[in-house]
């Protein structure tokens, strides 16, 4: 791990955990494919975000979604780890290693990575280049995966259960803030006892269930259940999933009504993430059919050209709030 990117994945991890707290006004935006099967194309998307990233520095911190693990609800793809080469042969040896390969390139255009822990043993061989880590609403009630964030150096998000259980991801943050101890892999092979010290920058993301959960009322549902947990208040949308109804274009009036409810002053929204990829929608992994470039072949994504606008009018949310603000205390 070069010097240049370890001091990178530490500032952002920082810049993180001030956005996280309230004390940086920022929006966290977590964007990029659903799922990364292939090096080129990703590192591609990268390029493309770095641009973004540089631009609404001032109002967003940017991180690329960089998904190597996929929870499946039976079978399928498992992702770019477990079967890096698309086709059945399990190379996970091969996956470990293009998969940190491929962090190590993004973390070289000086952009951030998040990534979902899915795994209890992989996240040993490269955690230490993630940014921004996330238990999906499968795990958040694996106390496996709390143990895990607990022992992070990054900042977590626990999803809401699939259900929509919010107290299954407050249950997790406190979990994941109290000290552990317990059986592990190092990163030699060996089983070992591991403690934990507790990770103080984690925090829930409402991602729907049954229905929708980014409206204001259960957002503010889900701060009265932080607040009484003696939890800060804060929280980030997933703009995909069951709070698009698994309809990828629906992200943009998700994205534009949060921007809207931080331009009314919400201070309880500090996240969103978004599934993007080079171009929108998604495609079948069939034997033998070429791969069309740059569309996801798990869930569908928005383009790249239409998640450009989406981030601008986000920046613009965020700059008008701080005017809006100054002018307030002038007065």
């Amino acid at each position: 791990m070069p010097a240049a990117a370890r001091q990178l994945v530490a500032r952002f991890r920082q810049e993180i955990s001030e956005v996280i707290h309230g004390r940086d006004d920022r929006l966290l935006v977590v964007v990029g494919p659903c799922s990364i099967h292939n090096h080129e194309e990703a590192v591609e998307y990268a390029r493309l975000l770095k641009g973004e990233a540089d631009r609404y520095a001032k109002e967003l911190v940017i991180v690329m979604r960089v998904y190597f693990e996929k929870p499946r609800t039976t079978v399928g793809w498992k992702g770019y780890i477990n079967d890096p080469h698309l086709d059945g042969s399990f190379a996970i040896n091969e996956g470990l290693g293009m998969a940190r390969e491929l962090l190590l390139d993004i973390l070289d255009l000086g952009l951030p990575v998040g990534t979902e822990f899915l795994d209890l043993l992989t996240p040993q061989f490269f955690s230490d280049l993630v940014s921004w880590g996330a238990i999906g609403a499968r795990t958040t009630e694996s106390q496996s995966h709390r143990q895990l964030a607990s022992g992070l150096s990054c900042p977590v998000g626990f999803k809401n259960g699939t259900e929509c259980s919010i107290k299954v991801a407050v249950d997790a943050l406190l979990a994941a803030k109290a000290k552990h101890a317990f059986i592990g892999m190092t990163k030699f092979g060996q089983s070992a006892i591991f403690e934990t010290r507790g990770n103080q920058d984690c925090h829930i993301i409402l991602r729907g269930g049954e229905i929708p959960n980014y409206d204001s009322d259960s957002i503010d549902a889900a701060c009265a259940m932080l607040k009484k947990a003696g939890l800060t208040q804060r929280l980030m949308i997933d703009a995909s999933h069951a709070n698009s109804s698994k309809d990828h274009a629906k992200q943009i009036s998700v994205s534009d009504a949060i921007g809207t409810q931080l331009a009314a002053g919400s201070g309880s929204i500090m996240g969103l993430m978004l599934e993007s990829h080079l171009a929108e929608g998604r495609q079948d992994l069939v034997p033998g059919t070429p791969l069309r470039k740059g569309v996801s072949i798990t869930d569908a994504c928005l383009s790249f050209e239409q998640t450009k606008p989406l981030l601008g009018r986000l920046a613009n949310v965020i700059s008008n709030r701080r005017i809006k603000k100054r002018n307030a205390e002038h007065k």
